[in-house]
């Protein structure tokens, strides 16, 4: 009797009925192999048939299927453009001799213009000089946070590692300005939390942004097998899958790390890829094999970053300058006392102010604008556990 009559779950002898099972898969195996040799032997005869095939079976996933953000700066494919006020303006000019009148349509370009990094990317700093980055610690780092961040000085051409000192005094604000100063252009604290980094912090100087970022899948160069030895030639950089504004500063403040000018005989290469919000850092070299092939050979480190939020100018140092709180008494105290402790106050309050005085007249007659940390934070974007309204929802 064919076994195709009957279910293998009917069967209540637990022999036959695994029997039958392997049978039947081992058939829908052979049939689903016969049909794909029979589609290979066609395409190979007619090479614009895998094509088609290729173009219908695209795999529906969370980056293709992404939810639409009014902040990409590609156009939404499936929606068509509207016939609105601003279309209508631009295909009649109000002059009426008929040409189109000219709008700044494209947001991106404005913010480009007006961003911190357009000094760097106006050629306004000489290209063969690599940007000076400060890289330090939280306070109290272990051995695993400073070999991470002697990579990171291998990554980056002009960065300098200095150890965090203990003690008040040393916020991230306050050495972000002592930088500045410096001739610093980028500031970068790796944090650290249960003796493993855990977060950097990367700050723009002089004037920000500040973004700090989640770490997390960190290797050493000494753990990747079969790694590559690192040259002092300057890398190239590749940046993919920044397509919203958010992503676009992201990128801009990454791109102002490396020299605008590579060095293409160290065949090095920074790869930076964003897929989901998850920034993933490698670094290659490549060999041409051949004209046709290309072989990479990882150098490392390698580690994922995820925004967490983006601020505006420096990291703030709370009761910066601040004036002391002046003594509080009951209210039995003599008034006598009262007015004493006023004139005592009133006379530091004008020895300070006079000292203040001095100290910005040298400092004008220097012609020395210093950098100082803000006292608030501003924030230009913040994530929130309320923004990811779905699986498909990515910021970057």
């Amino acid at each position: 009797m064919p076994t195709s009559r009957f279910e293998p779950s009917a069967i209540k002898n637990k022999v036959k009925r695994e029997e039958i099972a392997r049978k039947q898969k081992k058939e829908k195996r052979q049939e689903k192999l016969q049909r794909r040799l029979a589609q290979a032997k066609v395409e190979a005869n007619d090479p614009l048939a895998k094509k088609k095939r290729l173009a219908q079976n695209v795999p529906r996933t969370l980056d293709n299927t992404r939810e639409f953000d009014p902040s990409i700066l590609t156009a939404n494919p499936s929606v068509e453009p509207e016939a609105g006020p601003s279309t209508l303006a631009a295909q009649e000019s109000p002059s009426g001799n008929g040409e189109p009148e000219q709008h700044p349509q494209d947001e991106s370009a404005a913010d480009i213009a007006t961003d911190p990094f357009a000094a760097y990317f106006s050629g306004e700093f000489d290209p063969s000089v690599p940007p000076k980055v400060l890289i330090t610690t939280s306070p109290k780092a272990t051995r695993t946070t400073y070999d991470f961040c002697d990579e990171l000085v291998g990554v980056f051409p002009g960065a300098e590692f200095i150890r965090r000192k203990k003690g008040k005094g040393f916020e991230v604000g306050r050495i972000a300005g002592w930088a500045a100063n410096r001739g610093y252009s980028h500031l970068m604290v790796v944090n650290e939390d249960m003796k493993k980094p855990n977060a950097i912090t990367m700050v723009y100087l002089p004037e920000g942004p500040t973004a700090y970022f989640k770490l997390t899948s960190i290797e050493l160069s000494q753990k990747i097998s079969g790694h590559a030895r690192a040259t002092a030639h300057y890398p190239e950089l590749v940046m993919n899958g920044f397509v919203t504004r958010l992503g676009h500063t992201v990128g801009r403040l990454f791109q102002t790390l490396f020299p605008p000018m590579p060095e293409f005989q160290g065949r090095q290469v920074v790869t930076l890829h964003n897929q989901r919000d998850f920034l993933f850092f490698r670094r290659h070299r490549y060999a041409f094999r051949s004209t046709e092939r290309v072989a990479l050979q990882e150098i490392g480190p390698r580690f994922t970053l995820k925004l967490r939020y983006l601020k505006k100018g420096l990291p703030a140092v709370k009761n910066l300058g601040a004036p002391s709180k002046p003594l509080e008494f009951d209210a039995e105290e003599n008034e006598q006392e009262k007015q004493a402790l006023k004139d005592i106050e009133m006379g530091e309050a004008q020895a300070l102010g006079e000292e203040q005085n001095t100290e910005d007249a040298e400092n004008m007659g220097a012609n020395k604008q210093k950098v100082a940390p803000p006292t608030e934070d501003e924030y230009l974007w913040m994530w929130k556990p309320e923004l990811e309204t779905s699986r498909r929802t990515f910021f970057l």
